[in-house]
């Protein structure tokens, strides 16, 4: 964590650009403000300072939860700072996490922009590690074969209310856990041109 008092007293100007979001229920939110040469963030009594030039990686990435079945992430590191993760989602109650769309595209759209301007060495990913990723899809592949085998052996055995069943399910799994992988693909993006599958317009 940062000792080094952000520059509180300089007034927000139109270089400025803040986003705000609440990661958890009980935790302090977490604000984030494009500052002309660098990022700053604070949450509670702690806070940092970033140069654009000295970030080292950016990562974006889909992370449905249980509430929030749209959900993107940014996550982004710089020597001496924590890995700061950004979310699209701000939780409001306990019941209930709001979706931050046009504020979050637009803080990760120029976040992007100010880092690639500065001309430092930062690596733009895209998805979750492949250690992960990969194996995750053959898991994904077995199980939806394993449905569809069991809803044409229901057909073919005339347990037809079985075979809607079981058909439903694998509808359902394919759309949400087949979305996940479909937007995770590990890669590289220019930071001039971040994926709009995970990074909304609002």
């Amino acid at each position: 964590m940062s000792s080094t008092p952000p520059d509180e007293d300089r007034p927000s100007g139109a270089d400025d650009l803040l986003y705000v979001h609440k990661p958890s229920l009980m935790g302090a939110p977490w604000e984030l403000r494009l500052r002309p040469d660098a990022l700053e963030w604070r949450t509670g009594r702690y806070h940092g300072r970033i140069p654009y030039d000295r970030i080292t990686r950016i990562r974006l990435s889909f992370r449905p939860v249980t509430m929030q079945t749209r959900r993107f992430v940014t996550e982004i590191w710089g020597p001496g700072a924590p890995r700061l993760s950004v979310a699209s989602t701000s939780w409001r109650s306990l019941i209930e996490q709001t979706a931050q769309d046009q504020a979050y595209g637009a803080f990760v759209r120029e976040l992007n922009a100010r880092v690639a301007a500065a001309g430092g060495a930062a690596s733009f990913e895209t998805g979750v590690l492949p250690l992960l990723y990969w194996p995750g899809v053959v898991v994904f592949v077995g199980v939806a074969a394993g449905l569809a085998a069991l809803t044409l052996h229901a057909l073919a055995t005339g347990a037809y209310s079985g075979a809607a069943l079981v058909a439903g399910f694998l509808a359902l799994f394919a759309w949400q856990s087949g979305g996940y992988f479909r937007r995770n693909r590990p890669g590289r993006y220019r930071p001039d041109a971040p994926p709009k599958e995970l990074v909304p317009d609002g």
